[in-house]
């Protein structure tokens, strides 16, 4: 009877002679890997290491101030690194409904991709002992500037890097909107975005820890 069209099963005697003969070959051979009673090679190690290696490769080139400004555009919490520009929460819905309804739902709920919106479970903090909940912009991330961050690199999926810094943060302030942290009128920008307080704001620390049983 042939196997998978391998041809026919080989015998179990044959199969005895094989594991025997692997066995016999392995204690032939030595701690090195060498055949016993084979002399042991001379140490042909070769001196290498950074003293040896030439002071540049050659490769590639410097990068340019055009080019590390291109890619300097961090905005963090403290609002370093916040470009100019504003946007209501009127315009955000504009930029929403063209560039990110398709993946996260009319209203940031529905999907496919990533929800966004969503308060529950309110001012509780569960995450930790409820692995069911979902996580949302408005329920989970302590700093809002984190939005204008993640957008502005990575969105939209199909052309991310395409927005202008207005339309993100207007996107970023329809997004706070809809997760009921900012009003309907409000407007951010470098400086209003830093000053929104995230519903969970407190429930993270910084990590300041240096090693050893600094640890929370």
């Amino acid at each position: 009877m042939s196997r998978l069209g391998l041809g026919p099963a080989p015998e179990k005697a044959t199969l005895r002679r094989f594991a025997f003969g692997g066995l016999l070959a392995a204690a032939t051979l030595g701690v090195s890997g060498m055949p016993a009673g084979h002399p042991e090679p001379r140490d042909q190690t070769a001196v290498s290491g950074p003293a040896a290696w030439p002071a540049s490769f050659a490769f590639g080139r410097d990068a340019t101030p055009a080019e590390i400004a291109a890619l300097d555009i961090d905005f963090g919490p403290d609002g370093a690194g916040a470009p100019p520009g504003s946007g209501s929460v009127a315009e955000g819905k504009q930029v929403y409904d063209a560039q990110c309804e398709r993946c996260h739902g009319p209203t940031g709920q529905e999907g496919p991709n990533d929800r966004l919106v969503g308060r529950e479970p309110g001012d509780g903090f569960p995450f930790g002992e409820i692995r069911d909940i979902r996580k949302t912009i408005g329920n989970y991330w302590p700093y809002a500037t984190t939005i204008f961050d993640y957008v502005n690199r990575a969105m939209p999926m199909t052309s991310p890097g395409s927005l202008t810094a207005d339309e993100v943060y207007a996107v970023a302030a329809y997004i706070l909107f809809l997760n009921e942290i900012i009003p309907e009128d409000a407007v951010m920008n470098a400086e209003t975005l830093t000053a929104v307080v995230m519903p969970a704001r407190d429930r993270f620390v910084p990590d300041d820890r240096v090693g050893g049983p600094e640890v929370r």
